[in-house]
């Protein structure tokens, strides 16, 4: 079973490159299994024993399952995630020639770690955004091919290299995509329109915008001399997006069980299809009563929220507490932060700590050192959206937000099985 679902993971991180490809993947597996596509503009019918799922912006996803048990008696089980990763945006008049290369400028998307990007196979991959025949219409596209790089300086020019150099985002990213011929200029709407020509056999009459993203081509692999340890891009948070939705497939009927998967929470969730934004909201209220019950099912739901987890570095251990050091397959993470970064309660840590011994899970915890910063996640902006109790764990990993993470390869496995268990839990607290 580990062995499966790393492929899987490997294989969903593959065809993943950006959130609206992650989006798509995640669709096709609901539609496999049974998963009824739901239009937010249209009317709604659904029923008891149903399964449904609904998207927003092509990069947010929310599936659910309505369970043989009333949600007004028993509640929700959700489990949250996020699609997106740090990574660099093509800018809207990107072209750049220089010194007889053709580069395109690139916005900086998250809190992405600079220096891994260099020297890197690139993609790229998104959204397009076109007219044909008087209309308007979209179409996601993947170069799949290495087509970019952004070369190092070599060391011999810059002797200061290794005592700390910072990178500046404006001038050292645009990555080289070709040489130019004397004279010889590139429009890169163009190259789209090729693209979309190649991947989907569509000749739009203009290329109006785009939403694009640099990727390393370097497939995801399991490594270490026993296999540890998975090594790949977008494991935060597209590990916990995946671990979710196994569990939710293989869960039972009884319970009605909530998958949510959105965009944007690397640069805070405030948007129309993020954590911050109505999305969840809005779908849950089409699906429960209105008024007074809807805050009674509220009130006996649980909210799961599935982000990585910092684990100790045995290089820069001095970097954790003392007695909160997270160890790559020691289990999922509960973390814990007195100042609301995390919405953990001494309740819910319960509860999953209890679920984890209950299905023989390795458990850990985690709370930042009090002389540093603590980070954030969808949990306390869901819970403060919504009122829901909510939990926010997740798997201990390395190197976060850089372009090629690292994680357990027992960990996927130990998180898919707890959070099944949760999905199937009779009881809430």
């Amino acid at each position: 079973m580990r062995a499966d679902l790393n492929q899987g993971l490997i294989d969903f991180l593959a065809a993943s490159p950006t959130p609206f490809h992650a989006t798509a993947s995640l669709a096709r597996r609901l539609e496999e299994a049974g998963y009824q596509r739901l239009d937010e503009r249209d009317a709604w019918r659904t029923e008891a024993g149903g399964r449904y799922y609904v998207t927003r912006n092509d990069s947010s996803l929310i599936a659910f399952k309505l369970g043989r048990n009333a949600p007004l008696e028993h509640g929700l089980r959700l489990v949250g995630a996020h699609t997106d990763s740090p990574c660099l945006r093509v800018k809207p008049n990107p072209e750049l020639a220089r010194k007889g290369y053709w580069q395109l400028g690139v916005e900086v998307y998250g809190g992405a770690l600079f220096a891994p990007w260099f020297d890197r196979d690139l993609s790229l991959a998104g959204r397009v955004t076109f007219r044909l025949a008087g209309k308007v219409e979209s179409r996601l596209i993947d170069f799949r091919a290495p087509i970019a790089v952004i070369p190092n300086l070599a060391i011999h020019l810059n002797r200061e290299a290794n005592q700390g150099w910072a990178i500046n985002a404006q001038t050292e990213l645009p990555p080289i995509l070709a040489q130019l011929a004397a004279g010889e200029t590139r429009d890169f709407r163009d190259l789209l329109g090729e693209q979309l020509q190649n991947e989907h056999g569509i000749i739009a009459d203009a290329i109006l915008d785009y939403e694009l993203s640099f990727y390393d081509t370097q497939r995801a692999a399991v490594v270490g001399l026993g296999g540890e340890f998975i090594a790949g891009a977008r494991l935060d948070n597209l590990l916990s997006c995946y671990a979710g939705l196994e569990a939710l497939l293989a869960s039972g009927d009884e319970q009605s069980a909530v998958l949510v998967c959105t965009d944007h929470e690397e640069v805070g969730s405030c948007s129309a299809c993020g954590a911050d934004g109505p999305f969840l909201e809005q779908v849950l209220r089409r699906l429960l009563p209105d008024g007074d019950a809807f805050v009674r099912v509220i009130q006996r739901s649980l909210l799961v929220s599935a982000d990585n987890a910092h684990g100790v570095h045995p290089n820069y251990a001095d970097k954790h507490d003392g007695n909160h050091g997270p160890l790559l397959n020691g289990g999922p993470v509960i973390k814990v932060n007195s100042n609301q970064r995390y919405a953990t309660s001494s309740e819910t840590a319960g509860y999953f700590r209890h679920l984890c011994l209950e299905n023989e899970v390795p458990v850990q915890s985690f709370v930042t050192r009090s002389d540093m910063g603590c980070g954030s996640t969808i949990g306390p902006i869901t819970a403060s959206q919504l009122g829901v109790r909510t939990v926010d764990i997740g798997l201990p990993t390395f190197a976060m937000h850089s372009i090629r993470e690292l994680a357990g390869s027992h960990d996927l496995r130990y998180l898919a099985k707890v959070l099944g268990a949760f999905y199937g839990s009779a009881e809430l607290p």
